[in-house]
This record gives structure tokens, C-alpha cells and sequence, in this order.
């Protein structure tokens, strides 16, 4: 368990913004809602065009933790224990045999899974219950992931031959949905300036897992009003098209909505929202601040929206729009 106080496993995350900012410029958004999705105790997915530094960022995350870090490149003949492990025949001194299970990169504590969309289904699906579980079923024993557990994953939203796009039911484990964009002039600028100058100053491990479990047991700590609980709730129920209170674009465009999970990604990651801004309260500006990476992966339009080019994001901001927020006396 970890010594430190919550004052400082804060000021420790604040720590942790800056050493990876050694090597990522700007994406600030981006960042943070990577460490909310690690303290709330659930899984991010990475979507961006490639050389955006997804990789680079995730490899940075677990430089700056004092975690065990695994990276899985997936690719068309990935097979499911290429990823969780397998047995293997050893031969003792004696002439003894015996089965031996090898574990697979999965036994870590950040696992980046590259281009998970490049792998066939059951391939993707044996990551279902280590997400889920944080455990690995094999040989005919259940063996514990060790914890804290995180997958991170990238995808190419642009390449479509040689992929196998991920079905709503794993996407829905994925607690966020990052969007990784381009980035500004000055910021390609200086991008331009760090990565063909001198190798800068190498990132420090500030943070343990003990530090990381800890952090994930103040964010469900972290008090909810009923207030927001019902905001939450009413913004996951307007996103299905059969509800009275949905929109018009909903019914419009929504083949279906999100399901509970969906709330309780939006509590939880509106809770870590809430701690790392310092706050011992979560706001509904925290709930609008997480809505967009909890539910862009979890309305599914249908072939309305794709014949008039409507995605999830501009159903969100009407869902946004729709939805009163309640009154609150905390900061925005």
C-alpha cells in the first residue's frame, strides 16, 4: 500500500505530466485523459493517423511509472496465445517430463496493444477477459494479471484492407476513446525542433504501483452527488432512439445507444477528472469534460448517419445541448 499522502500522489500526477512532456509536445488533452482512464482503473483506446506519437506517448507513460511495460504488435497471424501464453513440454535431468506454461505479454502491468484492428477476431478476443476479469484462463487455470492492469490501444482510423474492425462488444470495454488530432503549427514547429536536435533529458520513473492502486481507490472514493448521478444517467438514456426523452438527431440517426456501462465510465472517469484537477467533488463540468471519449465508441449510427456523413461526435454535442445540466456551486 502506498505511504504518500493524497496531496501528494496528486502533485506526483502533476510530476508525471512533466516527464512525459519531455518528449510529447503538446496533445495535452490527449495526455490527460490517458491518466484519467489509468486512475480510474480502466482501459484506453488510441485512435489517430499514423505518426501522431501514439506509441511514442504510451511508452513515455510507462517510463514515468514504475510499472511493467509490454508491447504487442498485432498483426493478421497473431493467434490468441501469442498474447496470454502457453504451455510448453520441458524435459528434466531425470528425463522427467512435465508441461511448463510460459506466460505472454499480457502479464503486465501497461500493455500496449499497436494496431489492434490488424488482428482477426478471436485474436482481439483474447483480450476480452483480461480486460474484463484481469485474469487469463489457460491450460485449465485461471491465473490473476497483476495489478494495477491497463491496455492501451492504437488504432489507424484511415487503412481499411487487412483490417478486422472491433466489435461493439470489445469496444465497450474500452473505458475511453481518444482521439489523437494534428497537431498546431507551433507545436509541429517545435515537434520538428526536439526530434531532430540533440536526445533531451530522459524520463524519470515517478510513480509506483502502489502509488497507482492508491490513486484508483480515491477516485471510487471521491463523492457523487445524486444530482449528478441522475445527469449521467439521463445523458446515456437520450443516446437510445426508442426513449421518449431522446433527441430528434438520435432518432434520426442512432441505430443504438449506449448501454449502463456507459454510465459508469462517465461516473468513474468524471471522478478521475475531478482528482486530478484537485477537487474532492465531482461537477457536472466533470461528467461534460470525459462525455465525449466515454460515448463516441458506444452510439452506433446507423446507415442514415453514413449516408449524410454524420459521425457520434456532432450527436454528443446535441446530446450535450438537450440534456440540462444541474446547478452546481463547484468550479467549472
Amino acid at each position: 500500500m502506498s505511504e504518500r499522502s493524497p496531496e501528494s500522489l496528486i502533485a506526483a500526477v502533476q510530476r508525471l505530466r512533466g516527464e512525459i512532456a519531455k518528449r510529447i509536445v503538446g496533445q495535452d488533452a490527449v495526455v490527460d485523459e490517458i491518466l484519467m482512464a489509468l486512475v480510474a482503473g480502466g482501459h484506453a483506446l488510441l485512435v489517430g493517423v499514423p505518426g501522431l506519437a501514439k506509441t511514442l506517448m504510451i511508452k513515455s507513460l510507462s517510463d514515468a511509472l514504475q510499472l511493467e511495460f509490454r508491447r504487442i504488435q498485432f498483426t493478421p497471424d497473431l493467434v490468441p496465445s501469442d498474447i496470454t501464453g502457453t504451455e510448453i513440454l520441458e524435459e528434466s535431468g531425470g528425463g522427467a517430463r512435465a508441461f511448463r506454461f510460459v506466460h505472454g505479454p499480457v502479464f503486465a502491468n501497461i500493455v500496449l496493444a499497436d494496431e489492434i484492428n490488424r488482428a482477426p477476431p478471436r485474436t482481439q478476443a483474447a483480450l476480452l477477459e483480461a480486460m474484463q476479469e484481469h485474469s487469463v484462463t489457460a491450460a485449465g487455470k485461471t491465473m490473476k494479471l497483476p495489478e494495477p492492469f491497463f491496455v492501451l490501444a492504437t488504432q489507424n482510423p484511415i487503412e481499411q484492407e487487412g483490417t478486422y474492425p472491433l466489435p461493439e462488444a470489445q469496444l465497450d470495454r474500452f473505458l475511453f476513446d481518444i482521439r489523437v488530432e494534428y497537431p498546431t503549427e507551433a507545436e509541429e514547429i517545435s515537434i520538428l525542433r526536439t526530434t531532430t536536435g540533440k536526445r533531451g533529458a530522459p524520463i524519470e520513473a515517478v510513480f509506483s504501483a502502489e502509488d497507482a492502486l492508491a490513486l484508483q481507490r480515491l477516485v471510487r472514493e471521491l463523492p457523487c452527488s445524486e444530482l449528478v448521478l441522475t445527469y449521467a444517467a439521463k445523458l446515456v438514456r437520450a443516446t437510445r432512439p426508442q426513449e421518449a426523452t431522446a433527441p430528434n438527431i438520435v432518432r434520426q440517426y442512432v441505430r443504438w445507444g449506449a448501454g449502463p456501462r456507459a454510465g459508469q465510465a462517465l461516473i468513474l472517469g468524471a471522478k478521475a477528472s475531478a482528482l486530478l484537477a484537485g477537487r474532492a467533488a465531482v461537477s457536472p463540468a466533470d461528467i461534460r469534460r470525459v462525455v465525449m471519449p466515454v460515448l463516441r465508441h458506444r452510439i452506433l449510427p446507423n446507415f442514415a448517419a453514413e449516408a449524410d456523413g454524420v459521425s457520434a461526435e456532432p450527436i454528443i454535442e446535441a446530446l450535450l445541448s438537450h440534456v440540462a445540466a444541474p446547478g452546481s456551486a463547484l468550479p467549472a
